[in-house]
């Protein structure tokens, strides 16, 4: 399958920005069951100052906004192949060592409702992958999918306290009990083609945990299943903070007001 990515990032500034830099990672890579066919940045209000791959393989641009800018826009236009491989990604590779995915996060760190759902976990504990579709679906039913209950900073803990949330919330509350289960996870950030509609609101994310045999294999605990051709995987990381499209700092400029725009659409080869 051929998916074609539009993605629009516009900061807007309530007063000229002194310095700014930000860390984008929105390029993929191809990697075992997607390949990048084409893929473009431009910036206005920004400029490149250098590309480089972090300790998780990411692709990083590192930019800095215009001395004096009131606006910043980052566009991207892309083209990536996919193939269905049920969620396997396949064997790990990269600079960070697979134990370093059982360590808790701030983001991650258990307390005691993130215990409770473990304990009541009801599964096979020697079937490794039986039991990760079961602590997705549990997940899944502990936090109903809802915006507006959550930010960026929420933990599991807090999700699960507000038993409300969104793919991210669910990404860090399945890895911080996968961890616990004793089973390396990680998050993913990337964008999901959707059946009924092309233009969406924001990217999406979901978890993955390393199965002995198999490797890194993929569960999307907001839709309950594994990661299947309609999926474009970006950037990895122990979690949210170290897979997010953009992060950075500015300063001047005052509070920036963010606006976002994307497309993913199919296409045939006639297009």
């Amino acid at each position: 399958m051929r998916i074609a990515i539009s993605h629009t990032t516009h900061y807007e500034f309530p007063a000229p920005v002194m310095h700014g830099l930000q860390r984008l990672r929105l390029m993929p890579k191809t990697t075992h069951g997607q390949r990048v066919l084409d893929w473009t940045m431009t910036l206005d209000g920004a400029r490149d100052e250098a590309d480089y791959e972090d300790q998780h393989r990411n692709h990083v641009s590192l930019i800095s906004i215009d001395s004096g800018a009131r606006a910043v826009t980052v566009t991207i236009d892309g083209m990536v192949e996919t193939c269905d491989n049920t969620g396997v990604v396949g064997a790990h590779a990269g600079h960070m060592p697979l134990w370093a995915f059982m360590n808790q996060t701030a983001l991650t760190r258990p307390g005691t409702r993130l215990r409770q759902l473990v304990a009541g976990l009801d599964a096979d504990r020697s079937d490794r992958v039986s039991t990760l579709h079961a602590l997705s679906a549990a997940v899944r039913e502990a936090v109903c999918y809802e915006a507006g209950h959550t930010h960026a900073m929420t933990t599991a803990e807090e999700a699960l306290a507000a038993q409300r949330g969104v793919c991210q919330d669910h990404a860090h509350v399945f890895i911080g009990a996968a961890r616990m289960l004793g089973v390396p996870a990680r998050y993913v950030s990337g964008y999901l083609l959707l059946n009924d509609r092309i233009d969406q609101d924001a990217g999406h994310a979901w978890a993955e945990a390393h199965v002995e045999g198999l490797g890194w294999v993929g569960f999307d605990v907001s839709n309950g299943i594994s990661p299947d051709e309609h999926y474009v995987r970006v950037a990895t990381g122990c979690d949210y903070r170290e897979a997010a499209p953009v992060t950075g700092i500015a300063l001047g400029g005052g509070q920036a007001e963010l606006h976002v725009r994307l497309a993913v659409a199919q296409q045939t080869a006639e297009q």
